[in-house]
């Protein structure tokens, strides 16, 4: 069994730290943890994780957070991945920090990245798990907050809030969709 895992972000290293490069930093850490590493590659930087039989195709997309439904469509193609299959990883101002929330489809929630994907895809029938980033900004200032650093008090939290998502990811691959929304969604 494939799967793809894509988290999105922004390449560049004005972004590495933003709560906009969640899902880069959540992919990042699933390899360290893995001992495996992202090269450069088409429409993106791909790792493959094998882990209890399964396949993962991880991708951090390399056209930047608005385009990212090509590098998505791209490799489920490529990889001759099913659609069901696809789980992309991304930031959410609508949920506390370090909330997970784990579904199976939906709308793209104000997102850009998932407003392309869904447009490329022709549909929003992929599972995505929203990484909660608060929204401890003024009114006006969306742009300015997620493209900013976590503040001293989330960066202390960061790693374990990351590798309960690390968990999550490996967890739709071996157990399903249905049971890690129960197992994840809301710790």
């Amino acid at each position: 069994m494939k799967y793809l895992i894509v988290g999105l972000g922004n390449i560049g290293s004005e972004y590495e730290n933003t709560r906009h490069n969640i899902g880069f930093m959540i992919l990042d850490a699933l390899a360290k943890a893995s001992n495996i590493f992202f090269e450069p590659n088409k429409l993106g930087s791909t790792t493959t994780l094998k882990f209890k039989g399964r396949t993962f195709i991880l991708v951090k997309p390399s056209t930047y957070m608005n385009l990212s439904g090509k590098a998505v469509n791209y490799y489920l193609q490529q990889e001759k991945i099913p659609q069901e299959n696809l789980l992309v990883i991304t930031d959410d101002i609508a949920l506390p920090f370090g909330t997970i929330r784990i579904k199976g489809n939906g709308s793209d929630g104000g997102h850009n990245g998932l407003k392309n994907i869904i447009e490329c895809l022709g549909n929003n029938n992929y599972a995505r798990l929203r990484f909660g980033v608060g929204s401890e900004f003024v009114k006006g200032k969306q742009i300015n907050y997620v493209l900013g650093n976590f503040a001293p008090e989330e960066q202390a939290l960061l790693s374990e809030r990351i590798q309960k998502a690390t968990d999550a990811i490996k967890s739709f691959g071996t157990i399903g969709l249905g049971r890690t929304m129960s197992d994840f969604n809301g710790k």
